[in-house]
């Protein structure tokens, strides 16, 4: 790509990212505008910012150096990702792994000293952002994001206690797949080129990121204790699902998971899945197809965007000492994907192992701050944002509620 593009794409991605800061203004337009509602509802939907801007890139692409080139553009991103966060999201969000996943964190909740909904807001937050580790970050993003939207957010809760609660997940959910090597984007980018396996992952980050996640986690449940303590959250019990059910789709999630890197197998995985799903209509909620598929198109429009931004943020990171690309990659997560940050460090040669861990660590913690610093935040902004005062997350109020707990997992990776 000739420098021309270079800049265009820069300055398309800035405009994406303001473009994430003025959806009130679309959907203000769409009342102003009737007559074009559908359009500026279109605008003003957050998972379809990258997307749009992403064809705007590619046809001045076409414009300026032709069609072959734009498409052979498109041809050389990886959309792995984009894929695995859909068909995990649709996996992960039906009836039956909801029921394993709440019936886990309702035992768990009743051995505590923190009872009915602090509890339950306690371990929602706790546990199964960690346990992001083993079933990846999306599929525990896509688990806490509708147990806490069922329980919690409908219950007619306040709005800050909505944002808390979302910046907490949000930055846990990023720190909490941190376990293992192979469950959180950005480790995932690194792990195997620079041999880093599960004793690894655990020693130098795990144990440091569950002290975090629960520190987060408590102080959340603690500061809306008396708010949360009038809250109701007893369940209608249903007829349970069959256990045979239960491990049809414990397989076909375990599937996804197994084969993250093989689109081929884990697409079709999905494909036996919605067959499944059709045949057994009677054990199933309505599946969570179309936030998955936005949520793909925002991940996909990311991947498009990003691949122009690599000759700035190359030489920015190679400029930094341990220390300074640790804030460094903490601040610049909060405006691109965090796995792009550690993807373009996997590049760089002759790093030092404190560079390494300083890079990673800035990836992850700065991954709750925006909805476009981690892969798996725009699952839980679409599942969530419905509970929010006109379906809107406010950009600055994710942030300022994500910067406590971000500061946090800044104090767990920095100074233990």
């Amino acid at each position: 790509m000739n420098n021309a593009v270079q800049w265009l794409g820069a300055g398309i991605f800035a405009l994406a990212i303001l473009h994430t800061f003025s959806t009130k203004f679309f959907e203000r337009m769409a009342h102003a505008r009737p007559d074009h509602a559908g359009v500026w509802h279109l605008l003003g939907e957050v998972e379809v910012v990258f997307g749009f801007w992403a064809m705007v890139l590619v046809i001045a692409i076409a414009a300026f150096l032709g069609t072959a080139t734009a498409t052979h553009y498109l041809d050389t991103r990886n959309y792995t990702e984009p894929m695995f966060v859909f068909a995990i999201m649709v996996v992960a969000g039906s009836r039956a792994i909801l029921e394993i996943a709440r019936s886990i964190v309702n035992a768990v909740a009743r051995s505590l000293p923190l009872k009915g909904a602090v509890g339950l807001h306690f371990v929602t937050l706790t546990l199964v952002p960690l346990m992001g580790s083993l079933i990846t970050e999306p599929a525990a993003m896509t688990l806490a994001a509708l147990m806490l939207g069922e329980r919690i957010y409908r219950r007619g809760v306040s709005n800050r206690l909505k944002y808390v609660t979302l910046g907490v997940l949000f930055v846990n959910v990023s720190i909490g797949g941190t376990l293992t090597p192979f469950a959180a984007p950005p480790v995932l980018m690194v792990a195997a080129k620079w041999n880093w396996d599960l004793w690894h992952m655990l020693t130098q980050f795990g144990w440091k990121a569950a002290l975090a996640v629960a520190v987060n986690a408590l102080a959340a449940s603690l500061l809306f204790r008396r708010e949360l303590g009038r809250l109701d959250v007893r369940e209608h019990v249903a007829d349970a699902t069959p256990r045979w059910v239960l491990v049809v789709h414990v397989l076909f999630l375990a599937g996804v998971v197994i084969f993250a890197h093989h689109p081929a197998v884990f697409m079709g995985l999905l494909l036996f899945f919605l067959g499944f799903a059709m045949a057994y209509p009677q054990f199933q909620d309505r599946l969570m197809l179309r936030e998955g598929l936005l949520v793909a198109f925002f991940l996909a429009g990311l991947v498009v965007l990003g691949g122009q931004q690599q000759w700035w943020l190359d030489p920015l990171l190679r400029g930094m000492d341990s220390t300074t690309v640790y804030l460094g990659a903490t601040v610049l997560t909060a405006v691109t994907d965090n796995a792009a940050l550690t993807y373009l460090a996997s590049m760089a040669g002759g790093l030092s192992e404190e560079f390494r861990y300083s890079v990673v660590a800035g990836a992850v913690t700065g991954g709750g701050l925006t909805v476009i610093a981690n892969a798996p935040n725009p699952a839980g902004f679409s599942i969530l944002r419905g509970h929010f005062r006109d379906q809107a997350i406010h950009p600055l109020g994710l942030f300022a509620a994500a910067l406590p707990p971000t500061l946090t997992a800044v104090v767990a990776f920095r100074f233990l």
